[in-house]
């Protein structure tokens, strides 16, 4: 399920592979697998997904489908 939604991601903010997997810091061939679901993406790459789409790991993950931060209020 994961790949399906970072390639959604990616499409949407128009992003190339080539871009993102600069962004992650591996080779364009490894996103390319994530994408495909052909290679499991490890923990750190799923967090710097979410930072780039401004989006939650759970979203990335398939646990939700609201892609949207949930932003807590402080008490102060």
């Amino acid at each position: 399920m994961q790949y399906i939604r970072i390639e959604h991601l990616r499409l949407d903010n128009d992003y190339t592979q080539e871009y993102v997997a600069y962004y992650l810091g591996i080779q364009r061939e490894v996103y390319r697998r994530y994408e495909k679901g052909t290679r499991t993406i490890p923990d750190e790459p799923v967090i710097r997904l979410a930072d780039l789409y401004n989006t939650t790991t759970d979203y990335i993950l398939g646990r939700t489908s609201n892609s949207q931060p949930i932003i807590k209020k402080v008490l102060k």
